[in-house]
């Protein structure tokens, strides 16, 4: 048909679907829905069409135990909120909070997700960045920023003298990846949110960068696009009422596909650079 791309090869196929976020199998092992098909073929010939017939058939039986291999889906209400807010606070320590994020099973996200990605870099670091949630590579890494986005960030951190193992503590709003890379939905972010305002708290940087729209509407609490609050210090208040710098900037993924941008973004570093050295003065 005209106007859609022939796909030549497997390799491009893979491409194709790893490039529109198909990049995991839903089964372990593949399946022949060809075979199933005509397996069930003389079956359908069998089966009687009276209506009469449909009110007789038996009731398929369930293996006792079989639901109990599948996870509960959480139910993503206000309750699950409410207990990510009391567990958060029960945190002293980053490595606590590392803890109770893991085990907790409030948010639905976590039942598709591969890693629970909480943090890199150095904790207690001056600078502290905070993205939106995991994409895939980070998932399967149990990192944060670790694909094409990451090494950006990575060199742009290095410009201003910064190395992410020394020089930054780094996070994201929702620790786990939504399916197929969709933005995680505005109940799933708020019920993560108790652990990344706690997780700012306990690493008390000097300083936060948010990356990109999601996390800067979420941390700052506002509406405001962000290309209209890039480049302008805001403040960050936690729920204890510390207040922390902050610097909105674009994310490193909406650079990879608007290079012209990376100006702005240049600019916003250098503002952060400064700060943090005004800071240490």
């Amino acid at each position: 048909m005209s106007g859609f791309p022939t796909i030549a090869t497997t390799e491009e196929l893979l491409r194709f679907y790893a490039e529109a976020g198909y990049d995991e199998a839903m089964e372990e092992q593949p399946v022949d829905r060809f075979a199933e098909a005509q397996a069930a073929a003389p079956q359908r010939a069998a089966t009687p069409t009276h209506p009469a017939a449909a009110e007789r058939r038996p009731t398929p039986a369930v293996p006792s135990g079989a639901a109990a291999t599948i996870p509960a889906a959480a139910v993503p209400d206000g309750e699950q909120a409410q207990r990510a807010r009391a567990l958060a606070r029960q945190a002293n320590t980053l490595e606590e909070l590392r803890e109770i994020v893991a085990a907790f099973d409030g948010c639905n996200l976590k039942f598709t997700a591969k890693s629970t990605v909480f943090a890199d870099g150095m904790p207690g670091a001056d600078l502290m960045l905070v993205g939106e949630a995991p994409g895939s590579e980070e998932d399967r890494a149990g990192l944060p920023f670790v694909g094409r986005s990451g090494q950006l960030l990575d060199r742009i951190l290095a410009a201003i003298g910064r190395e992410r193992a020394t020089g930054a503590y780094i996070a994201n709003v929702v620790p786990w990846r939504p399916p197929g890379n969709r933005d995680p939905s505005p109940l799933e972010t708020e019920i993560c949110r108790p652990f990344i305002e706690r997780q700012i708290e306990l690493a008390a940087p000097k300083v936060i960068v948010t990356l990109g729209n999601p996390s800067t509407k979420l941390l700052l609490k506002t509406q405001t696009g962000i290309m209209r609050m890039r480049g302008n210090w805001q403040t960050f208040v936690s729920p204890s009422g510390v207040q922390i710098p902050a610097m909105p900037t674009l994310h490193p993924a909406y650079l990879l596909r608007n290079p012209a941008h990376k100006k702005l973004a240049w600019r916003d570093f250098l503002e952060v650079k400064a700060k943090l050295a005004s800071l240490q003065g």
